[in-house]
């Protein structure tokens, strides 16, 4: 729980002193785009290994 605290925290921090409405809030969808890639890309890394796929 207190690394989600922290994740938390660095997360507001990053965001909090960014003069620009429309890019903090630009920012803010890249960055959970970007996890959202991310999650995508490791859920189908762990499937094909899960799965017997051989990397060749």
């Amino acid at each position: 729980m207190k690394n989600v605290v922290l994740i938390k925290e660095i997360y507001i921090e990053a965001f909090k002193n960014l003069g620009s409405f429309i890019l903090k809030n630009y920012l803010k969808v890249f960055a959970w785009f970007c996890f959202i890639l991310i999650a995508i890309a490791s859920y189908a890394l762990i499937f094909r290994m899960t799965t017997g796929y051989a990397f060749q």
